[in-house]
């Protein structure tokens, strides 16, 4: 089980790239690996572990030229979990957030980007291309803030710069993100069929048996409803990044989905603006998801701000 030691913690990872042969596969080869290929990390969002990456946009960056890596962030997965730091009050902290107090996350989004340049020192990558969807975005951005020679290019989807404009879901987005921790397998996959058919993609096919599938293996690899809340509070307790993202000079690529009811498009377009040397892409039809339709307007995006897969 590939897992590598970050600080306190370890994160559980997947590294795929193609073997010497061509061929794409290669999960799991880890630190062992020869890193021939531009590498890509790739950062999942708010208790998201990286099952919910699809397998098949992975495979086809793979055979665009990238060795992927994909992890679970702390608290989520099988990556360590914090619950001796407590379950916070989410409901509570959403209110104190909302009358402008100040927060006391158990850790901070700035720790789980430390942890994302402590896996490629673990990994022996000195510089990545960065991708990061919805808080994984907000990671990737702060990574890029943190260590920016670790980052070559810096790829957010679905997310916002911390601002307290672009924060703010609409009510259904909001009432979808808090519903109540599934006790079962069956319960965890209409839970997330359900939360897509609020947040997802009005413009695109539903796969929902990939769906199904996705929340399936995510819930047999151990759900944590606790490490949800703690990300939810670091997330609410991030500051604003604007001023460090105008410092930036490295390529960036921000995707947004125009009909997205949890993070707004206003997200997307507050980050781009900030980032100097960046491409913002809207896409029409798009929600909080990522949508098979639109892998390719994400390939391409991809393809010109690394120079990888064109």
């Amino acid at each position: 089980m590939p897992r590598a030691r970050v600080g306190s913690v370890e994160l559980y990872y997947e590294d795929s790239q193609p073997p010497r042969g061509g061929a794409a596969g290669g999960a799991g080869q880890g630190a062992s690996a020869r890193p021939t290929r531009p590498t890509l990390l790739m950062i999942m969002g708010l208790g998201a572990q990286l099952v919910l990456w699809p397998d098949a946009l992975c495979e086809g960056l793979v055979m665009r030229g990238f060795r992927v890596i994909r992890f679970d962030n702390r608290d989520v997965g099988k990556s360590t979990r914090l619950d001796h730091l407590g379950k916070p009050d989410v409901r509570r902290e959403m209110l104190r957030w909302g009358l402008g107090r100040s927060l006391s996350p158990p850790y901070s989004l700035e720790a789980m980007a430390d942890d994302a340049a402590g896996l490629l020192t673990a990994l022996g990558v000195a510089r990545a291309h960065v991708m990061g969807a919805s808080m994984g975005g907000m990671i990737a951005q702060l990574l890029a803030i943190r260590h920016p020679r670790r980052v070559a290019s810096l790829t957010s989807i679905m997310s916002h710069p911390g601002d307290r404009r672009s924060g703010v879901p609409l009510p259904r987005g909001l009432r979808a993100l808090l519903h109540p921790a599934p006790r079962t397998r069956e319960q965890a996959q209409e839970a997330m069929v359900g939360f897509q058919r609020v947040v997802g993609s009005p413009g695109f096919p539903v796969d929902e048996r990939s769906i199904r599938d996705r929340a399936g293996r995510a819930f047999d690899r151990g759900p944590s409803p606790a490490g949800l809340a703690r990300q939810m509070v670091a997330v609410m307790a991030a500051g604003d990044r604007r001023p460090a993202l105008r410092a930036l000079s490295l390529p960036a690529l921000v995707v947004h989905g125009v009909d997205d009811p949890l993070v707004r498009v206003v997200g997307g377009e507050r980050t781009a603006a900030a980032l100097r040397n960046s491409r913002l892409m809207r896409i029409p039809g798009m929600g909080h998801d990522l949508p098979q339709g639109m892998w390719p307007r994400l390939y391409a995006g991809l393809a010109d701000v690394t120079g990888v897969g064109g």
